[in-house]
């Protein structure tokens, strides 16, 4: 898979770890910076990484910031991100399996090494399991293109 990264300045350093894992896991990483530790507006890699999914450029993506808050934020703007801020193994996989996430946004100052790994193994793992989990991915995008998800038919 491709999968790209991107961090705002409070990210960085997981940002690079992220990149190790990724590319550790046989994954082709696309990085869209930061490229260093000086101030930078989150919104910005949000904006690249996310659009770089939207227009498929890559398959999935990773985001990191201080909270991840922002990131997620920011990135669920973009038309056809489902975005999820994710502290731990079983958020995660549940993001993928559930939600069909496609961009996994992560704490930079909450989360440690070993979590980390842990979270983007388990992410980019999960496949989606479809089933009664489509209809309701089919239903943010209703919401997501101006329509009302409860007129989504179940079938």
């Amino acid at each position: 898979m491709k999968i790209a990264v991107g961090s705002d300045h409070r990210g960085f350093e997981a940002k690079q770890q992220i990149k190790a894992i990724v590319s550790e896991l046989g994954h082709e990483c696309i990085d869209f910076g930061t490229n260093d530790s000086n101030p930078v507006d989150y919104p910005d890699p949000a904006y690249l990484v996310a659009m770089a999914v939207s227009k498929k450029q890559a398959d999935r993506a990773i985001l990191t910031c201080a909270t991840g808050l922002g990131m997620s934020i920011a990135a669920n703007k973009i038309k056809g991100i489902r975005a999820a801020l994710c502290h731990d193994e079983l958020s995660a996989q549940i993001s993928r399996d559930h939600n069909d996430a496609n961009v996994l946004c992560i704490s930079g100052d909450q989360v440690g090494e070993v979590l980390l790994r842990k979270i983007v193994e388990v992410w980019l793992d999960t496949e989606f399991s479809g089933g009664r989990h489509e209809r309701r991915v089919r239903k943010i995008k209703a919401i997501e293109q101006g329509k009302d998800p409860t007129k989504v038919k179940n079938g």
